[in-house]
């Protein structure tokens, strides 16, 4: 099919169908023009599974007025998704982030359309899939018809994400700001949390971190530490400022040395500028940067995650509040996996003890419904903001003494209590 030119998403849409599978790029790729074209379809479309990670913006897609016309199988339920969420209409589809592309090729869930966000072609043609790689570029090569919004304030980003404009059938040009996300404000919490966790990570480690208060409190501790690599699912503003003050070289890792390596980016129009065609900076497919053995080749790779509570044998829920999904499983295995089988790795699950209504999050057990996303076996490093415990060859009883001893205060004699019923039991 020959690539065509629309003058506005509305019209570029017009091949959709009812029946079919969409998948929208996410994160600070989230194409905001063709969702609009999308949902002004929604009289004529029946049916229609959409598919995404994280995106921006109102996904109205997903209100109940648009029943008959769109479902949603979320890959992550972010922020915009939770107030639509219903299990049936709306659902979550759990799959580790590094195997989402081979859930697009095998056909399970083939992809009919692909609504992607793309830099201007250069004068080779080639496009690039800018702060959003990941699942992204399977999507995009496994869809029967790609369709894409061409913007100039894409950053053009090196690595696996260049697209020949030849690849997609039908697009518009716009001219709009990146999605943009702000930098957590750190509290004593998140900054204590910071120290910890920094205590573990050694000169020359390899990193993987989130984005959200506890990420950018490591890292703003790390600005004394010196020829520290990246190889990670996502970043943002946090590390952008170690790259800037040397403490991040990339120097000793053994894959893509001198590259800052990642699946996604997301953060300030800072970062936005920075990324945009830097040779040092590497987006990548996703089930090559989550895969556990690549991980594993470099160095001291120091994964940290959070987690929405934790047991006192050290399973993790991360995706759930009980029954209700809050987020996804997303690459915190591949990573407390891949960390752990490098060469003096360590995998950290940072989180605070307490959440904001007092609750401890270091319980007894997992709230009914809570989804394990990392084993008690696969557990080392729990931080919080009273301490470290390392989970790794101890016992549950072990396990237990030393996570009550990081848990707040106040409820280490609740924790501890319940603990003697349970052995008890």
């Amino acid at each position: 099919m020959t690539t065509k030119l629309y003058k506005n998403a509305a019209d570029a849409l017009e091949v959709l169908e009812s029946g079919q599978r969409v998948f929208i790029h996410g994160a600070s790729s989230t194409p905001l023009r063709l969702i609009e074209g999308l949902v002004g379809h929604a009289d004529r479309l029946r049916n229609v599974e959409i598919m995404h990670l994280h995106t921006f913006g109102d996904a109205c897609y997903a209100d109940q007025r648009y029943a008959e016309s769109f479902r949603v199988a979320n890959l992550f339920v972010g922020g915009n998704m939770r107030p639509y969420y219903d299990g049936d209409r709306v659902d979550y589809l759990p799959c580790f982030l590094s195997e989402i592309p081979a859930l697009f090729r095998s056909g399970q869930r083939p992809i009919d359309v692909a609504l992607m966000h793309l830099s201007p072609p250069d004068k080779h043609g080639f496009c690039t899939l800018g702060c959003s790689v990941d699942v992204a570029l399977e999507a995009l090569l496994t869809a029967k018809t790609v369709i894409a919004q061409i913007n100039p304030r894409m950053p053009r980003v090196h690595g696996d994400g260049f697209v020949h404009i030849s690849r997609v059938d039908h697009y518009i040009e716009v001219d709009e700001p990146i999605p943009e996300v702000a930098p957590a404000i750190l509290g004593d919490v998140e900054l204590a949390i910071g120290r910890n966790a920094a205590g573990l990570i050694e000169d020359g480690a390899t990193l993987q971190m989130g984005i959200g208060g506890i990420p950018d409190a490591v890292l703003k501790a790390l600005h004394g530490h010196r020829h520290l690599g990246v190889h990670t699912e996502m970043w943002s503003d946090g590390l952008l400022d170690l790259i800037e003050a040397g403490a991040v070289d990339n120097s000793r890792k053994k894959t893509h040395r001198g590259k800052t390596v990642s699946g996604f980016i997301m953060g300030t129009q800072r970062v936005y500028d920075f990324i945009d065609d830097d040779p040092s900076v590497i987006q990548a497919r996703i089930d090559w940067v989550n895969s556990p053995h690549e991980i594993a080749k470099n160095p001291k790779v120091t994964a940290i995650n959070s987690a929405i509570e934790v047991d006192l044998t050290g399973q993790v829920c991360a995706d759930s509040i009980g029954h209700r999904i809050i987020s996804g499983v997303g690459g915190q295995m591949d990573f407390i996996r891949g960390a752990s089988l490098s060469q003096g790795g360590k995998p950290i699950i940072a989180l605070p003890s307490r959440t904001r209504k007092g609750r401890s999050r270091l319980v007894s057990a997992l709230n009914s419904g809570a989804g394990v996303v990392t084993t008690r076996s696969h557990v080392h490093y729990i931080v919080t903001e009273y301490g470290v415990a390392n989970l790794f060859g101890r016992t549950l009883n072990e396990r237990a003494e030393a996570l009550i001893a990081i848990a707040h205060p106040d409820d280490r004699e609740q924790l501890s209590r319940e603990w003697r019923e349970i052995r008890a039991s």
